[in-house]
């Protein structure tokens, strides 16, 4: 599939938005009329709390429900969609599954193509050069800069997004949450893990 971004540059200067964006925050910050820390910690909040929650309660509905982990593996954008979580028109999604042998990494090799509807905000690093170029030459590597280190017999799988699909990556259940409602579950799903640069947490580490 041809990685069509049209709303997206691929050099790696802002673009004309970003650099309006920065322009103003850096004249109102200069009049004093706005924190710069205060705009940090809202961006850090839908960056890690806000988004992200809508593609953890995507990720526990599947853990709890069959019928819906199905409807998620065969037509993910519907099954997300009838949870009211939908992205732009046009765009659809792709939930892929990590197992005992796969793991499941995604990247936008060329932008930064991502799920905001399920994921929020993308982080920085996510954007950054080297994550877009790395985590297809080596993404073993990739995910050690993350501290997560799979054994060397797991099958490591990378899928780029494009303007078109955006993927979530459902990570496996961890082990003793069989008593936790899905809502406890869904404490359990973080952002990365979503991404792939991580695994769904311990039960008593959310």
């Amino acid at each position: 599939m041809p990685h069509n971004h049209d709303d997206h540059h691929h050099d790696n200067e802002l673009d004309p938005m970003a650099a309006r964006v920065r322009a103003l925050e850096t004249i109102l910050t200069q009049k004093g009329l706005v924190d710069p820390l205060a705009i940090d910690a809202i961006v850090e909040t839908y960056e890690t709390k806000v988004g992200p929650r809508n593609g953890a309660k995507v990720v526990a509905k599947a853990w709890v429900d069959p019928e819906y982990a199905d409807w998620l593996k065969r037509d993910a954008t519907e099954a997300i969609a009838s949870l009211s979580y939908t992205g732009r028109q046009g765009e659809h999604m792709q939930a892929v599954f990590n197992t005992p042998d796969t793991h499941n990494l995604v990247v936008c090799t060329l932008c930064s193509c991502y799920p905001w509807s399920v994921l929020g905000l993308p982080p920085v690093w996510y954007k950054s050069p080297p994550y877009r170029s790395k985590a297809v030459i080596d993404p073993r590597g990739v995910l050690g800069e993350f501290d997560l280190i799979l054994p060397a017999t797991t099958n490591i799988r990378v899928w780029d997004s494009t303007a078109e699909l955006r993927y979530l990556v459902v990570p496996m259940r961890p082990a003793g949450t069989e008593g936790l409602s899905e809502g406890q579950l869904a404490d359990l799903v973080t952002r990365d893990s979503m991404i792939g640069t991580g695994l769904a947490l311990a039960p008593g580490a959310a």
